[in-house]
């Protein structure tokens, strides 16, 4: 189910806080506990009723790994237990994610025949199964109480974050669900995710759709672009994944804050970032700390030398870019980042001496670029892409480019403000489009610093109401959040 989507507006959405907070007043609190799982399985089966056995079977598996961790103190038994733990979560997803891609290479270098099977890749597979190695491991290492069933079914499927994150760990959770306090309407919690909710929604319809149709129009027809076309489909798909990304952090904090509940901060304008390292501090940053916690620090962090440090980042990286995606594109991106990181890290007294205008240009540019590879469909697509804006070709641009710009909405507000641009109307969009998109990105607040210290106010609830309603009258046309795919 969409957050982006008539049934979850205007019935999934409604329907779980009315019964949530229902019986929690009349202190059934575990019933309610379980209509919010209940709730948050329909959510999860509503795109594919296939996908919830999956998802039921990993979450019993886990947890019968996670009591058992709790309850026995033999070293062996408990090294046995997290390697078959560990061990099912990764062989869960390489069947579902990467068994094609890998048997596709295996076909390709040795000549072999092997049967790809062309699986539905099931939603969230990557978020839940990656929360649920950080508790199996919690757990090893002694930091998780033990928790019974039904908090720990809510923390994996709890619906805000369960198809494209934050990635949180048992702490930040579960408490929250078992905190009576938690449990109250709390009319300023309300209004303020209801704020957040809408202006997620706003970056997602409003914004990173619209980008959407000039990224695929132009991804589509690589031979057509230039120079100047081909920067600007790379600048939409730069814009385009920010506020699709940004959107959905903002709707599911703004959900979870309705009920009460806070979920870690996931992202935090990162093109302000002004190196390649503060960047991933500010993107996805609960998968950077996963990856830090769980993968880093294991390899041996910074603590080796110099070489293995690099060595243990642009691992780090590589993974990383292969959980986005089971195609070389996102291995080759994660490189790409991975040894960015590893030369500014290794030349910082260079990078330091910069002006720092400077350096926020040339991360901008190095993400921009890296951003060709993670959008394309093949390495030969995104050479292609590459080769077309080298050729230092300059034209107009295309009217297909224009038209995506051109909204009914924004006609319908500048004939109401007595505003005519005549046949510069596409361009003066397409201009609009691109100026707000780099203020918000990279000027304005974001929505976290919009909601700190957050009062309810007349011009905060017209914002809300202006938004959800422009929102939902553009629902006919909705596309699913880009993170779902990974």
């Amino acid at each position: 189910m969409l957050f982006n989507s008539y049934i979850f507006v205007l019935l999934f959405l409604p329907s779980c806080l009315a019964g949530y907070f229902a019986l929690n007043h009349f202190r059934f609190e575990r019933g309610a506990s379980y209509f919010l799982l209940g709730m948050s399985l329909w959510f999860y089966a509503y795109f594919n009723i296939k996908y919830l056995p999956i998802i039921l079977f990993s979450i019993c598996f886990n947890f019968f790994f996670h009591r058992l961790l709790c309850h026995t103190r033999r070293f062996s038994v408990r090294k046995t237990a997290l390697c078959a733990a560990v061990l099912f979560n990764l062989g869960l997803l390489f069947y579902f994610k990467y068994y094609d891609f890998f048997f596709s290479n295996v076909n390709l270098a040795f000549g072999s025949s092997f049967v790809l099977k062309h699986l539905v890749l099931p939603l969230g597979i990557s978020f839940f199964t990656f929360q649920q190695i950080s508790l199996v491991i919690d757990t090893y290492w002694g930091e998780t109480a033990e928790y019974g069933f039904l908090d720990y079914a809510l923390f994996v499927s709890y619906f805000p974050q369960l198809i494209a994150g934050p990635i949180v760990t048992h702490q930040e959770l579960i408490p929250q669900f078992q905190d009576p306090e938690k449990r109250k309407l709390n009319w300023d919690n309300f209004s303020r995710g209801l704020y957040l909710f809408a202006l997620g929604m706003g970056k997602k319809v409003i914004l990173a759709d619209t980008f959407g149709n000039a990224v695929n129009w132009g991804f589509n027809n690589i031979g057509s672009l230039d120079t100047i076309n081909g920067g600007l489909i790379m600048l939409s798909y730069t814009f385009q994944i920010y506020f699709d990304f940004s959107g959905y952090c903002d709707m599911a904090s703004g959900i979870a804050k309705m009920m009460n509940i806070d979920l870690p901060l996931n992202f935090k304008s990162p093109y302000r970032a002004f190196t390649i390292t503060e960047f991933w501090e500010r993107w996805h940053i609960t998968l950077t700390r996963f990856f830090t916690r769980y993968v880093y620090i294991p390899l041996g962090g910074s603590r080796g030398s110099a070489l293995r440090t690099y060595r243990n980042i642009i691992l780090v990286f590589l993974v990383s870019g292969l959980w986005h995606g089971a195609n070389w594109t996102f291995v080759i991106w994660g490189g790409l980042h991975g040894v960015f990181v590893v030369i500014t890290r290794h030349f910082h007294q260079f990078f330091e001496k910069l002006h720092p205008a400077l350096n926020w240009l040339l991360t901008f540019v190095f993400v921009n670029i890296t951003w060709i590879f993670f959008r394309a469909n093949s390495i030969r697509q995104a050479l292609l892409f590459g080769y077309q804006m080298a050729l230092l070709n300059f034209s107009s641009i295309k009217d297909q480019i224009l038209n995506c710009f051109a909204l009914p909405e924004l006609r319908l507000i500048l004939e109401a403000l007595h505003i005519n641009f005549g046949n510069f109307y596409n361009r003066f969009c397409l201009l609009i489009f691109f100026l707000a998109a780099l203020w918000l990105a990279v000027g304005g607040k974001n929505a976290v610093e919009r909601t700190d210290g957050f009062r309810p106010s007349l011009s905060r609830s017209a914002v809300t109401v202006f938004l959800l309603t422009w929102c939902i009258f553009s629902f006919s046309g909705i596309s699913a959040f880009l993170y779902f795919n990974f």
